[in-house]
């Protein structure tokens, strides 16, 4: 018996042979080729881009065999793959490196890829949230590069349809287009020796609700067709040849998780209910389409930080109005009326750095820092970008219950000039002969500055609602970059100057009767629900999977509990005595995650 250790990505525990599958490599390119016709080379990456469109367009058919979930999980993947074989950035670099730098096909594609991929990968200054999607915008463009290379040298793909059912799937690398051809029933569990928790693969791995483990170190040269596995895809450990113990052990764990998972089951569909009886609305933080389906099973009552940043890629041009509706709309109609707030684009610091060269700011590489010309302030010196999100947000509207939410907001003159925008684009649509609703959508701001939490007070008064931003308020309050490693330690919102601005915030807004809610990390910390609630905050918004957590913490607290906490915390002037406080008087309801 011996075990192998990976990054468990879905849990659950299985007992099951595993089934290899191995795919050819690609075929070393030569670089110093050169090519003898240019037009034979567009043709031949015309074709190879068309015949990815119509491979494409089958793994879409083959949608209509998954669960509802998988579906709309992998369907949005494709959208991105579609538009990207497009008139898109990739397509139109290649042509350019085909025709001025004497490239094949192959070379050309294969070059702009990875020079695409280093300029949309992650970041050091980024949040943990941010490095995630860079890197799924990477896995993208290498992922259509390798589809168009195996297209331009005729290797073919790999297929699971002659695989045997019922074992355990083990794979080298297992990308999101074949996740797009596994059949949740014909696997037991799947297994990858590379890969990440965050990647596209991942997500629609548990979207799917495939017990699965990525990074499992030696994989592939540690099992062979036919061994007997143990997989546990919550630590990530692979047992191979299992002895009678471990058998033993993983069946007793297996009937666990059982009952565990129909208690998850229940506590989803209850509602965040103090035991007093008042009851705390948990939203969810949106970073992409692709996230809809895991928002839904997690139980959450609406999206209450839609980023819109995903339809802006570094890539192609502007989204204009028309496909901006088209997405906004999907997303509020699937919501079933549940609320949705859409965030306008946050560009600025280390976000939207091709784009802000090409609207002519000289940004340093890695971006322009977390100050200066970012968020609102971006917008507003260029309004055509804010007018056109205005316009698409508003008639996306009609489809359900939708609100809008500035970014980076620091003054009343600034949220004064949106509205007057906002204003001005609807009635423009109205003349269109676009009807809208009667009572515009809620218009309202993030305070994630200490200057808008000093000035709630006077900001409420222009905003219909506001949603404190801990990530970006913490590190601007103690002067701590949040992406830097060594720092780590100093970036908390678990610290009185940042306790105070949220109770500062959250007062003003009470007073002025607005709603007001909580959309950073500290909203999922379980932790630091009671201290929250205890301000005044009856609205969390977080990652999805943090919200049966946050919910069961919730479920065990008393409002007397909850002032009590708060009384005692805005107190205290040490921020490791704040922390320890928490972690003493609060429930924690599993596994918290960093506080920020």
């Amino acid at each position: 018996m011996k075990r192998l250790h990976g990054r468990g990505i879905v849990p659950g525990i299985v007992i099951a042979p595993v089934v290899l599958a191995d795919e050819k490599p690609l075929p070393e390119i030569d670089r110093t080729a050169t090519p003898g016709d240019i037009a034979e080379e567009y043709r031949r990456l015309d074709e190879a881009a068309e015949q990815s469109r119509r491979q494409i367009a089958k793994l879409r058919h083959k949608l209509e065999s998954l669960p509802e979930t998988g579906r709309e999980e992998i369907d949005a993947l494709l959208q991105v793959y579609e538009r990207m074989l497009g008139r898109s950035r990739l397509l139109r670099g290649a042509r350019t490196r085909i025709a001025t730098g004497a490239m094949t096909a192959e070379t050309a594609v294969l070059t702009e890829s990875e020079a695409l991929a280093a300029l949309a990968g992650p970041h050091p200054a980024m949040t943990e949230e941010e490095q995630e999607t860079a890197a799924r915008r990477v896995g993208e463009f290498h992922e259509i590069a390798r589809r168009l290379l195996r297209n331009l040298t005729g290797l073919s793909f790999r297929a699971f349809g002659n695989l045997p059912e019922g074992g355990i799937l083990a794979v080298e690398q297992l990308r999101p287009a074949d996740v797009a051809l596994i059949a949740p029933t014909r696997f037991a569990a799947v297994l990858s020796e590379s890969g990440g928790a965050t990647d596209h693969a991942a997500i629609m791995l548990r979207a799917l609700n495939i017990p699965a483990v990525t990074a499992v170190t030696g994989l592939t040269n540690g099992v062979q067709d036919g061994d007997l596995l143990i997989v546990d895809g919550t630590t990530g450990i692979v047992t191979v040849h299992p002895d009678e113990t471990a058998l033993a052990e993983a069946q007793e764990a297996m009937a666990a998780e059982a009952r565990a998972r129909r208690d998850i089951g229940r506590l989803r569909r209850l509602p965040a209910k103090l035991v007093d009886g008042e009851t705390v609305t948990l939203l969810a933080n949106m970073e992409l389409p692709a996230e809809l389906p895991q928002i839904r099973q997690n139980g959450a009552q609406g999206i209450g930080l839609l980023r819109s940043e995903f339809l802006f890629e570094e890539a192609g041009a502007l989204p204009d109005e028309e496909a901006q509706y088209t997405v906004y709309a999907s997303i509020v109609a699937g919501m079933d009326d549940q609320p949705v707030t859409i965030r306008v684009l946050d560009w600025g610091s280390d976000k939207g750095v091709e784009r802000l060269r090409d609207l002519g700011y000289d940004l340093p590489e890695g971006g322009g820092g977390a100050l200066g010309l970012r968020g609102l302030r971006l917008l507003l010196a260029h309004p055509q970008i804010l007018e056109t999100q205005f316009a698409a947000i508003l008639r996306a509207s009609l489809e359900g219950n939708v609100s809008v939410m500035l970014p980076m907001v620091t003054s009343v003159t600034e949220i004064q000039n949106c509205r007057d925008i906002y204003e001005r684009v609807a009635r423009r649509l109205r003349r269109r002969g676009i009807k809208l609703p009667a009572a515009l959508p809620p218009l309202g701001i993030m305070v994630e500055t200490p200057a808008a939490a000093a000035t709630a007070d006077m900001l409420v008064r222009h905003a219909d609602f506001l949603s404190i931003g801990t990530n970006d308020l913490t590190m601007y309050t103690l002067a701590v970059d949040r992406g830097t490693s060594f720092q780590s330690e100093l970036y908390s919102a678990l610290h009185p100057g940042v306790l105070r601005l949220i109770a500062t915030t959250v007062t003003a807004a009470l007073r002025a009767r607005r709603p007001i809610s909580i959309c950073g990390e500290f909203a999922a910390d379980p932790r630091a629900a009671a201290l929250l609630i205890g301000l005044g905050v009856r609205t969390l918004s977080m990652t999805p999977s943090a919200i049966p957590v946050v919910k069961r913490a919730i479920r065990g607290l008393s409002f007397e509990d909850c002032d009590a906490l708060q009384h005692q915390a805005l107190l205290m002037s040490d921020p490791l005595a704040l922390r320890a406080l928490l972690e003493t008087a609060a429930p924690s309801g599993g596994t918290a995650t960093r506080s920020g």
